[in-house]
């Protein structure tokens, strides 16, 4: 499965001022670049060594990631890992009034201002603003449009019969899917509003009023099986500032920061939870005064998610009754009085279940009845009265500039690991040339790749190697194949998870002091906005044998090569880790071993998914599959 958002402007922009300075740093001259004229000239391959040093990651940073991981995955090889999250709760409005007025005035009626206030003469009348029903929601992540929906018919490629024929007809109605489209009934349903007359025959199907199937993304598990789901009271300050750097950087909290059962309270919710793959819909309110019925307009539309009713009364308390005081009068005071909830998932018969979540998509919606005063368009007071009226009131988890991509707020992933296996654990952090790689997500283990040698004789030599023959290099390449004999042996993936996608389906080669990525974006190739349509000559996408399992990936740095040959760079150490969205390239910090921090991709933060890859040194059975790196060269005789 995979994570995937469209590159944002911001994200975009980004790589464009990193393009020109690349372009304007960059030496056009290759070795043995030039006009060969009629001199015969063979090409070839030559294959150079490469070692590689697995690390374990003891705790990664995670606050202010773009998305969340929630419930527990348990891998047949790494072992079971269990996600929770602890989220501050944002004011979407400070210092708020519930219903018209402040409590304020309520309490202490002006009688110069009747206009602006409950009728003075019905002394001891307030708004009596009362919770009516809270509500938590958390969409699920979804593909852009564009990724869903090929054809752009209407009907995401998952459920659409051909996905690249918008003409096509889904559900057998004789309307084509994109006249549906057009018409606004459903494409998978021949009869969309169920009234027993088909789609083509009938004349009074209210359009747009039918609930769109989505092709939900990143959920790990059984989507048939419910979970448990449980929403906590969290009483843990999550700051937002580091008071150690005098209060001038951001807070980082890390993966091994556990808040339950310590620094959890009231359960707000506690019970099973279905995963629909339809959106949610509410319709209008009937208005009496017209022919129209409203009830048959949809008003709002939500994409599925979680979506569970939580404590009225505990809002009541500690947000509408607090109205026009201290508590909320800044999201500062407000943080320090409410600090958040406590989400966690156990799943239901011993059935993984792990879902990531875009927090910033999130919120919960306290909707209260309250009093108001009719005056029936009199100045009179004797014949107002006072009436029930509805409002709502929107807590966010996160908040996103959808511009900047700036967030708001905090929130923390803990992850409760499993201790690997001996096999495993025994091959990290050994300072020795591995035979096996590691990867895995998460707080999980990542490598560190050095070209040629450990040293610099290796590269030494083979940089004259390469000028002493004035080879011209075409292609560079490092291999990885997929050890299928230990991730098999393991043991089959969970259960409702398909087993094509059990590995990474990409993986990420940057400079691993400076993170920078070894893409070369200047003469990169796009043809999708997509995790396998977006820098195709960088490559790093997993290569499938004949019955669909993970055998190998490849990843192109010819241009890191071309460096190293030709202007003399620093043979720097490359980090190996898993992506499942090239559009994020940032890093936050983990803990690596002995306490030591370093600098990791945040895309591999929110994955839960590993792998073994063969090393340099992988056994004389698998010498065929060794770690290497492959030069592709012209060379003139």
């Amino acid at each position: 499965m995979i994570f995937l958002k469209k590159l944002k402007w911001p994200a975009f922009l980004g790589i464009l001022v990193l393009m020109i300075f690349v372009a304007c740093e960059e030496d056009p001259t290759t070795i043995g670049d030039g006009i060969i004229g009629n001199e015969p000239f063979t090409t070839s391959k030559a294959e150079y060594d490469v070692f590689a040093y697995n690390k374990k990651i003891e705790a990664v940073q995670t606050n202010q990631l773009p998305v969340y991981q929630l419930g527990v995955y348990n891998d047949p090889l790494y072992g079971r890992t269990e996600a929770r999250i602890t989220s501050q709760l944002r004011l979407s409005l400070a210092n708020p009034n519930f219903g018209i007025f402040n409590q304020r005035t309520e309490e202490s009626p002006d009688p110069d201002a009747a206009a602006q206030q409950l009728d003075p003469n019905m002394e001891g009348q307030t708004e009596n603003e009362t919770v009516k029903e809270v509500i938590l929601y958390i969409p699920y992540l979804t593909q852009d449009i564009l990724q869903r929906d090929s054809d752009n018919d209407g009907v995401d490629d998952v459920f659409d019969d051909e996905p690249n024929n918008a003409s096509n007809d889904s559900d057998g109605d004789t309307i084509e899917n994109v006249r549906e489209k057009v018409n606004g009934t459903d494409p998978l349903n021949a009869d969309t509003d169920g009234d027993g007359i088909r789609d083509d025959v009938d004349t009074e199907t209210v359009k747009n009023t039918f609930v769109k199937r989505f092709d939900l993304d990143s959920i790990y598990g059984n989507r048939n099986q419910q979970f448990k789901l449980k929403v906590e009271r969290s009483n843990y300050f999550l700051r937002d500032l580091d008071p150690n750097t005098s209060f001038q950087e951001a807070q980082e909290y890390f993966s091994t920061q556990q808040f339950s059962p310590t620094f959890v309270g009231e359960v707000l919710f506690e019970g099973d939870v279905t995963i629909d793959d339809k959106e949610i819909l509410f319709f209008q309110e009937d208005d009496p005064e017209t022919d129209t019925d409203e009830t048959l307009q949809v008003e709002t539309r939500l994409n599925p998610g979680i979506r569970v009713a939580l404590k009225p009364e505990f809002f009541q308390t500690n947000l509408l009754d607090k109205e026009s005081e201290p508590e909320l009068v800044s999201q500062t005071n407000f943080s320090e009085f409410l600090r958040g909830i406590h989400l966690s998932v156990e799943p239901m018969a011993g059935e993984e279940m792990l879902l990531l979540l875009d927090l910033g998509q999130a919120n919960i919606t306290v909707t209260y009845d309250y009093n108001r005063v009719n005056t029936n368009n009199t100045v009179e007071t004797d014949d107002d009265v006072i009436e029930t009226d509805e409002s709502s009131f929107i807590l966010n988890l996160l908040q996103v500039q959808p511009q900047s991509l700036t967030v708001s707020g905090n929130a923390v992933n803990t992850f409760i690991n499993d201790n690997y296996p001996a096999q495993i654990a025994d091959k990290l952090d050994t300072g020795l040339n591995a035979s096996r790689i590691y990867l895995k997500g998460g707080a999980g283990s990542y490598a560190e790749i050095r070209l040629f040698d450990d040293d610099d004789d290796g590269l030494a030599e083979a940089i004259n190697q390469i000028k002493a023959n004035n080879w011209i290099i075409n292609e560079a390449n490092l291999v990885f194949y997929v050890d299928r004999t230990t991730l098999d042996n393991a043991g089959p993936a969970p259960i409702g998870f398909d087993e094509p996608s059990r590995e990474p389906a990409r993986l990420y080669l940057y400079k691993n002091v400076s993170g920078e990525p070894l893409i070369n974006f200047a003469t990169e190739i796009s043809t999708e906005e997509n995790l396998f349509g977006s820098f195709l000559n960088y490559d790093g996408i997993v290569q499938r044998d004949a019955q669909g399992q993970a055998e190998k990936y490849s990843i192109k740095i010819t241009d890191h090569i071309n460096n190293l040959v030709v202007r003399d760079s620093s043979n720097v150490t490359l980090g190996l880790t898993m992506t499942s969205d090239l559009g994020r390239l940032g890093r936050l910090n983990a803990m690596v071993n002995g306490g030591e921090e370093e600098e990791l991709p945040v895309i591999s933060t929110i994955s839960p998914l590993g792998t073994v890859l063969f090393g340099s040194e992988p056994g004389a059975e698998n010498q065929s599959k060794r770690l290497k790196l492959e030069i592709f060269y012209t060379e003139a005789n």
